[in-house]
């Protein structure tokens, strides 16, 4: 019962949908809009070693006394416990042969296969039920969960509501109606089936396990967390319930509200109203919050003083969550948790450059997928991520340099989200006006230090080698000049 933080997580993040606010409320003021900062993937800055000549870069004090005790971004420390020991047979899928569908001449033809039977696929689910006896709802919000057991690695992968596809039996629609067809027109497994089906013909993505959860559920689970620590990169502004015992339908009872950046500390009513609203952005970038939370959700969850209250997260996640999945199966996988962090999770997502906006003959406004490009991206997310010896003990150390609280934490999602792993550990002063990257090697790699400067938007002279004694390469000092806003649809290795 104490290791079930994994899959805990994976369940809890597949949040409900509040109503969004009346029309009336959009027509005040509007906010400044919301600009990703875009890192190039390609670029490639050409670095020397190099030494700007202000006071910050001289081969710094504060490197040369010993290392101060090191705070790990995630560091789960398990209680002791009888050993639990993972056996992939009982989770890993039989793959037979594919499910064949019936084409008709107006579909698509279905997508090739691509998950193979090393890999553990949850469709997490948040759908816009009311309550738990209302029959017909939508799931509004979908995330593939796609788990490798043998490689100790996640990806997670956002659709889009509007994807517009071929549901096997009732046409061609929206994916966030295939669930609700399901259930409608009593199709064989009802709408869990419809959906797995669809996602296997359109993507080519097997659905071994569903897990779905209104958005009363998810509140009250986050609290029974204490809440969670969300590292809002990018400063966000939407409609926001003044509280959520106000009555949506009144405009008057909605206010612009704007979190970030930082780190900021969320109930259950605002870690919801960040995965979910869209108002003031889009369903895309409605999936980019959804995984940053799900992503704090599992820090949280594998964190020591959550593991004291999995009795009462598994009584809420029985009463608030439907899923397929029993406590056995949590069991299994949990082990998994502990050898796991941030690092070791890939996100991807079905953009706009994976789709192009269409008004359907009905007048629907749809997203057509790119198939091509969505299956070149698919295939990235199901591979193993293949990382030399070194890379897998690679440390990043991180230092805020900077009075502003949790901008620490931020670059280090920021390295997360490419695949480094990183721990902080305090600056001696909060006054540094440069951000910069130490290399602290006798012989430093520039290709290496190069893709980390452009991974962080950092530009050649931001790069100090420093070669010092050090369990860690790299030490990244955070100064007053560092841009936190980042895209993480351009980061994944």
């Amino acid at each position: 019962m104490k290791r079930v933080a994994l899959l805990l997580a994976l369940l809890l993040a597949a949040c409900g949908a509040f109503p969004d606010p009346p029309p009336a409320a959009t027509s005040q003021a509007t906010p400044t809009p919301l600009i990703l900062a875009t890192i190039p993937g390609d670029a490639t800055p050409t670095i020397t070693p190099f030494q700007p000549d202000f006071e910050e870069t001289q081969p710094p004090a504060f490197l040369l006394p010993a290392t101060p005790t090191s705070v790990p971004l995630v560091s789960p420390t398990p209680t002791p416990f009888a050993p639990l020991l993972f056996d992939p047979d009982s989770i890993l899928p039989t793959v037979g042969a594919p499910v064949s569908f019936y084409v008709p001449p107006y579909a698509p033809a279905p997508a090739l296969p691509l998950t193979d039977d090393q890999t553990v696929t949850f469709l997490l689910l948040g759908s816009d039920q009311r309550s738990q006896t209302q029959t017909y709802f939508r799931t509004d919000i979908l995330i593939i969960a796609a788990l490798r057991p043998a490689n100790g690695q996640v990806s997670l992968i956002s659709l889009p509501r509007d994807l517009y596809v071929y549901i096997p039996t009732v046409g061609m629609d929206r994916i966030n109606a295939a669930y609700e067809y399901g259930i409608m027109y009593n199709y064989p497994g009802g709408g869990r089936a419809l959906l797995a089906d669809t996602i296997l013909y359109n993507l080519g993505v097997r659905i071994d396990h569903i897990a779905i959860v209104d958005f009363d559920g998810f509140r009250k689970i986050v609290d029974t967390l204490g809440g969670v620590d969300v590292p809002v990169y990018c400063a966000y502004t939407d409609w926001h319930l003044i509280s959520p015992d106000l009555n949506p339908a009144n405009e008057n009872n909605w206010e612009l509200y704007t979190v970030g950046p930082g780190l900021v500390h969320m109930d259950g009513d605002l870690a919801l109203w960040y995965a979910r609203s869209r108002s003031k952005s889009s369903d895309f970038d409605r999936g980019r919050r959804s995984q940053e939370v799900l992503r704090a959700l599992y820090t949280r969850a594998v964190s020591t003083d959550a593991i004291s209250k999995i009795p009462e997260l598994y009584q809420d996640l029985s009463s608030s969550v439907t899923t397929d999945l029993g406590l056995g199966d949590l069991l299994n996988l949990a082990p998994l948790a502990l050898q796991m962090n941030n690092a070791d999770i890939r996100s991807y997502y079905v953009g706009r450059g994976y789709v192009s906006s269409w008004l359907t003959p009905g007048g629907a406004s749809v997203q057509l997928p790119n198939g091509p490009a969505i299956q070149s991206m698919l295939q990235q997310a199901l591979s193993p991520r293949q990382r030399a010896p070194e890379e897998e003990t690679l440390t990043i150390e991180i230092r805020n340099g900077t009075p502003n609280a949790g901008w620490d934490a931020l670059a280090a999602e920021r390295l997360n989200y490419a695949g480094y792993n990183t721990r902080i550990t305090p600056a001696d002063r909060q006054d540094y006006t440069r951000t910069l990257l130490y290399d602290l090697t006798p012989s430093p790699d520039l290709t290496r230090v190069g893709a980390l400067l452009t991974l962080l938007g950092l530009t050649p002279d931001a790069f100090v080698s420093a070669p010092v004694p050090s369990e860690t390469p790299y030490v990244l000092l955070i100064g007053a000049d560092y841009q936190p806003c980042f895209n993480p649809g351009s980061l994944t290795p």
